[in-house]
């Protein structure tokens, strides 16, 4: 039974008790009644987790949220890592997850003078939208995966149980079986709280191995097997990095690290679970790719791939090497941004760390496509994917399909408050605290996930119809067009040249991909060179 249902059968009384015992208190009684009243209405409603949460006071935040310009664009601009986007994408989250108005007033927002500013070339030819197949999806698997799987285009990024509330997973899991899409694990591990909804699961493996962990710390193939045994979990992806903090391992901290949390993961309750930078259970890219092996076959077929924000580019030459070499091919790649997010990161990691999104997405697209192992390998990107346009440019890019982790929190009522790392989060979605979990109402939560993710397909398919296509998957570099000073604008394709196919493997090697070509081996990491 709620706390709030036994506060209120002590408060009312003791009031009445009050006045009856002392009359001029009857005027405190009317002016507090209403108060009294909204506040119960507060904290029983189910749609507003921050009143839920925070009876009547709550409502300050919303009666600033009408003061403009100032507060409501704090609001709206703030980010969950203390960099600007654009103030549209939050309101647009909102917006679509409880199915409001989705239109806005007056024209574009953004300085489209200012370098960086890109936009997408329309048509005058511009199909029907009604034509375009309404929920376009990818087939992951290579030729030789025995159980490949039809995704979305736009699924859950990940995000650990822990590092969320188990609420907000349920929540998020929820929408994705009612949305038909794919709910990444993150690399805690999958809780009850992933399975109890059904929806399609991406298992994660981190450095900590959660899941999958000996009591080492080291890879487990028997528990692999067990936990893989899901009919729930359709692909597995092997993490190695991610963009918030690439380089340095996943953070739990000590106060989130609950009972439960720690029975889950394999680890000590109460303290620090902070995973190792790197994997143990291989050191060489031919190792990385005998471990994938590993994990397909134990997994009875189903799609293995790996998660990295790109650093050296030599070292992701050296992998696609091994692919060549060992002929074990991942069924997909899923490429991070260097401006991803994160609940806990030190902050340089977070500012100056890893290759931005549209970098390191083109980067890994062009050598697939330089060493001919496009055709068999699914691209997946993420990194600050909110709105369609967000997709077309990924899709622009080479993305097969795209993962969101920011816009999904933002759908669950996030109001980006920034206390991911304190478990103080005040809307029950980055908390283990069970006062402010609570505030999150799965039922009501899960259906603005699926909301979400709905609206922002079929406003996806428009751009693609406005674009002149028939389908999402022949957008190209051609599309997009960026503002690279006051007087210059470039295609993506002249800012990221296209790479001829198989041009990695001849004597055709472009001038840029030379020195790292000649530094690269399948054997090693490190980057080679001879004397």
């Amino acid at each position: 039974m709620r706390n709030e249902f036994f506060v209120s059968l002590l408060i009312i009384p003791a009031i009445l008790l009050f006045t009856w015992f002392w009359p001029p208190a009857i005027v405190f009684l009317i002016l507090l009644a209403p108060i009294l009243l909204l506040g119960l209405y507060d904290a029983f409603q189910k749609k507003s987790t921050i009143r839920r949460n925070y009876p009547v006071i709550g409502r300050l935040r919303y009666l600033m949220e009408k003061v403009r310009p100032g507060v409501q664009q704090y609001f709206i601009e703030s980010n969950i890592d203390g960099r600007p986007f654009n103030r549209n994408d939050r309101s647009i989250v909102y917006q679509r997850s409880k199915k409001t108005l989705a239109t806005t007033p007056f024209g574009t927002e953004e300085d489209v003078y200012k370098p960086g500013y890109e936009w997408m070339s329309h048509s005058i030819a511009a199909k029907d939208h009604h034509d375009i197949e309404a929920h376009p999806r990818v087939l992951v698997g290579s030729p030789d995966c025995k159980q490949p799987y039809d995704a979305s285009i736009f699924n859950v990024s990940a995000m650990s149980f822990g590092s969320l509330s188990k609420n907000a997973v349920m929540a998020l899991n929820g929408g994705a079986k009612i949305g038909n899409f794919a709910h990444n694990t993150g690399e805690g591990g999958v809780s009850p709280y992933h399975l109890e909804y059904e929806g399609d699961l991406i298992y994660q493996i981190g450095t900590g191995y959660f899941g999958c962990r000996a009591g080492d710390g080291n890879f487990s193939e028997e528990k692999y097997i067990k936990t893989v045994q899901s009919p729930s979990i359709k692909m597995i992806e092997l993490k190695l990095s991610q963009g918030a903090k690439p380089g340095h391992g996943g953070i739990l901290p000590a106060k989130k690290n609950t009972e439960e949390i720690s029975r889950i993961r394999g680890v000590k309750p109460g303290t620090d679970v902070l995973s190792p930078p790197y994997h143990k259970a291989f050191s060489t890219p031919i190792e990385m790719m005998q471990l994938i092996k590993k994990l397909q076959d134990l997994s009875d077929g189903r799609p293995v791939g790996f998660k990295l924000c790109i650093g050296r580019k030599s070292e992701f030459i050296a992998i696609c090497k091994a692919i060549l070499e060992t002929g074990i091919k991942p069924d997909f790649i899923s490429v991070d941004g260097g401006e991803g997010g994160t609940g806990a990161a030190p902050l340089e990691f977070s500012d100056s760390v890893g290759m931005p999104f549209r970098e390191g997405l083109a980067f890994v697209y062009d050598t697939l496509v330089g060493f001919d192992l496009k055709k068999d390998i699914k691209i997946f990107a993420s990194g600050k994917i909110i709105t369609s346009f967000d997709i077309f440019r990924a899709f622009a890019l080479g993305a097969d399909a795209c993962y969101s982790a920011r816009a999904m929190m933002l759908a669950l009522g996030c109001i980006q408050a920034r206390e991911c790392n304190t478990n103080h989060c005040p809307t029950g979605v980055t908390t283990q605290i069970p006062e402010l979990m609570k505030g999150l109402v799965v039922s009501d939560k899960k259906v603005r996930v699926a909301n979400y993710h709905e609206e922002t397909i079929e406003s996806f398919i428009e751009l693609v119809a406005a674009a002149g296509l028939n389908s999402p998957h022949n957008i190209n570099r051609t599309h997009i067009k960026q503002r690279t000073d006051l007087t210059t604008v470039k295609r993506y394709d002249e800012i990221y040249p296209y790479m001829k196919k198989g041009c990695l493997l001849t004597d055709d090697i472009p001038e840029s991909y030379q020195s790292l070509m000649d530094v690269s081996k399948a054997d090693t990491f490190a980057a080679v060179i001879e004397n």
